[in-house]
């Protein structure tokens, strides 16, 4: 047996499983991730942190055009020191970050879903103030890039009992 035979052979003794399961691929051929697609209209950002949020949001859900659902959300932050010297020099922060979400069917106001989903990123401060400013922004996207991509799992999740 080759090699690329026997690759063959594992991968599908691997997903033998899941046949039992029922699982099914969610952006497969009539996967519920297809139902989302395009059709979520996220509420529109008032700041920097809620553009890439939303921007990301639209990446993995697409852009909306006869939306039926409409989702707003909230995004809270703070910060924790995570590393001090003995100086009392702050050497990394955390920031953590909150996003409340509020799923709605367009046709009937119908609040679908309700929900949170959290995490984190960090920064060093131990460059210049302009590195330390340009590494916070960079944590805050990344946050924000995690966020969504929580959150759309979140939708994805949820999605087979409204969709």
């Amino acid at each position: 047996m080759s090699s690329s035979d026997r690759r063959t052979f594992l991968t599908l003794l691997a997903a033998l499983p899941l046949a039992g399961c029922g699982f099914a691929p969610v952006y497969g051929t009539g996967g519920v991730g297809l139902a989302l697609r395009n059709q979520v209209l996220v509420a529109a950002p008032d700041t920097r942190l809620g553009f890439e949020l939303v921007a990301r949001l639209e990446e993995r859900l697409g852009r909306p055009n006869g939306a039926a659902y409409a989702l707003d959300c909230t995004i809270t932050t703070s910060t924790t020191d995570l590393a001090i010297t003995g100086a009392n020099d702050i050497t990394r922060i955390n920031i953590n970050g909150t996003v409340d979400f509020v799923l709605t069917e367009l046709a009937t106001d119908a609040q679908i879903l309700a929900d949170s989903v959290s995490s984190f990123a960090a920064y060093s401060t131990t460059g210049s103030s302009v590195a330390t400013a340009a590494a916070e922004r960079d944590a805050e996207d990344r946050l924000m890039t995690i966020l969504a991509d929580r959150l759309v799992s979140r939708l994805l999740t949820a999605s087979s009992r409204f969709s």
